[in-house]
C-alpha cells in the first residue's frame, strides 16, 4: 500500500466543478486586479477571523513584511522571531532592514518559548513575531503581556494556522495583525501564490492596502515607495469557493490526527504535545525521534510518505551566516531540526489508510 506525505485529490475532485465555475467568473468578467472578487474575499477572511479589515497580497513573506512597512519598522530595529520556523518569518525582517533576533522554541511544541523571550528584548526592539506552526497557536497570552509592558508589537505569522484557536479566539485576531500563506498546500490553499493581512488596525490596513498596490489608492498617484504585491482575482475567487469548506475540513484533519494520537504507541516516538488552551488544525502533524533517518527510511520503503520540517535550523542557514552564530547557539531548534519527521495528514485520508500508517508505525 502507498500513502502520500500530502494529496489534493480528495478535496479538489469534490470542487472541481465549483472551481471551474469560478474561474469561469472571472474570465467572463475580463477584470483580473483589484476587482470585486478580491473585494469579496477579504471581506468573507475578515470575518473568519474575527477582525475587520483583510488585504489580499502575494504571498505570506510579503504578507509579513508589508505589516512590518506598514508599522514603520526597518532599519536599525529589531524584531524577535522563533529560531524554529520556516525562514520566511526572517526573511521578512530582513526585507525592511531590520535585525532578526532568534529566541528558542518550547520542545514540546515547537513553538517560540514565552519565557525566553524578555532576555532577548532591547532598547531597539520594536515587535515580536509569534508562529502558529504546523498550525498550532503560539501561547499568546505570555507574549501579550510582553509586548505590552514594553510597548511592542504583536504580530502573528498564521501561514499555517487558518481556522486554528486559542482559547476560542482563531488565530488572526490574537494580535495587532497576521500574515497568512495561501500557497497550495496550505490547509486554505490557493491554485497558486497568495497571501493577506488581516488586522483590526485601521491606520494599519490603509496604509497596507496602498504599500501593496505601488504606494497608491488613486491611480499614478504616489503617497508611499510602493510594492507590487496583490492578491489576483482568480485566486480570490478559488479561496472564495475554499473557505466554505475550510472548517471541515480541518476537523477531518482532527479526525486523523485524534486516532495518530490515540493509536501510535511506538516507545521511539515522540507525539506532539496537546495543550487544552490551543485547538490546532494540524497542517503538520510532526513526531520526534532520535532515530530519524531510520524512520524515514523504513516508512519510504513501506510505501509511506514523510517530510522533514526543517532539517536546518535558520541560524545555521547560509543566508544568515552574517550574524554570525554557529553550532550550538540554538540547541532546541537544533534538537527539532534533527529529531522532526512529518507523516500524512490530508482531508479525505480513509481509516484504511491511517490504519496502514499507524500500524507500520507502530511494527517499527
Amino acid at each position: 500500500m502507498k500513502v502520500a506525505f500530502l494529496n489534493f485529490d480528495p478535496m479538489h475532485r469534490a470542487i472541481r466543478e465549483q472551481m471551474i465555475e469560478a474561474f469561469k467568473k472571472v474570465y467572463d468578467e475580463n477584470w483580473f486586479i483589484l476587482g470585486k472578487s478580491l473585494e469579496a474575499f477579504e471581506k468573507e477572511f475578515a470575518e473568519y477571523c474575527g477582525v475587520k479589515y483583510c488585504i489580499g497580497c502575494g504571498n505570506g513573506l510579503d504578507a509579513l513584511s508589508l505589516i512590518l512597512r506598514g508599522y514603520d519598522i526597518g532599519e536599525g530595529d529589531e524584531v524577535i522571531v522563533p529560531s524554529n520556523t520556516y525562514i520566511a518569518t526572517a526573511l521578512a525582517v530582513s526585507y525592511v532592514g531590520a535585525k532578526v533576533v532568534f529566541v528558542e522554541p518550547d520542545i514540546r511544541t515547537f513553538n517560540i518559548d514565552p519565557d525566553k523571550i524578555e532576555a532577548a528584548i532591547t532598547k531597539d526592539t520594536k515587535a515580536i513575531i509569534a508562529v502558529h506552526l504546523y498550525g498550532r497557536p503560539a501561547e499568546v497570552d505570555k507574549i501579550r503581556d510582553l509586548c505590552r509592558k514594553y510597548n511592542l508589537k504583536l504580530i502573528e505569522d498564521g501561514a499555517q494556522a487558518h481556522g486554528a484557536q486559542y482559547k476560542d479566539k482563531k488565530t488572526g485576531s490574537l494580535g495587532e495583525a497576521a500574515g497568512f500563506s495561501f500557497y497550495p498546500g496550505k490547509n486554505l490553499g490557493a491554485l497558486g501564490d497568495g497571501g493577506a493581512i488581516v488586522t483590526d488596525d485601521s491606520a494599519l490596513a490603509e496604509k497596507v492596502r496602498m504599500i501593496r498596490n505601488y504606494g497608491s489608492s488613486k491611480k499614478y498617484y504616489h503617497e508611499y515607495k510602493g510594492v507590487n504585491s496583490r492578491l489576483d482575482e482568480v485566486q480570490a475567487e478559488f479561496l472564495r469557493v475554499k473557505l466554505k469548506y475550510l472548517d471541515s475540513w480541518n476537523n477531518d484533519r482532527r479526525r486523523i490526527a485524534k486516532q495518530y494520537l490515540d493509536r501510535i504507541n511506538n516507545p521511539k516516538i515522540i507525539l506532539p504535545y496537546i495543550d487544552s488552551a490551543e485547538e490546532s488544525i494540524w497542517h503538520v502533524f510532526a513526531v520526534r525521534t532520535e532515530y530519524r533517518a531510520e524512520l524515514e527510511s523504513y516508512l519510504k520503503s513501506k510505501g509511506i510518505g514523510t517530510l522533514i520540517h526543517y532539517p536546518v535550523p535558520m541560524h545555521l542557514q547560509k543566508a544568515y551566516e552574517d550574524l554570525g552564530y554557529k553550532q550550538g547557539d540554538f540547541p532546541i531548534a537544533e534538537e527539532i531540526a534533527n529529531t522532526e519527521l512529518s507523516i500524512p495528514i490530508w482531508y479525505g485520508m480513509s481509516e484504511e489508510e491511517i490504519n496502514y500508517v499507524v500500524d507500520t508505525i507502530n511494527q517499527w
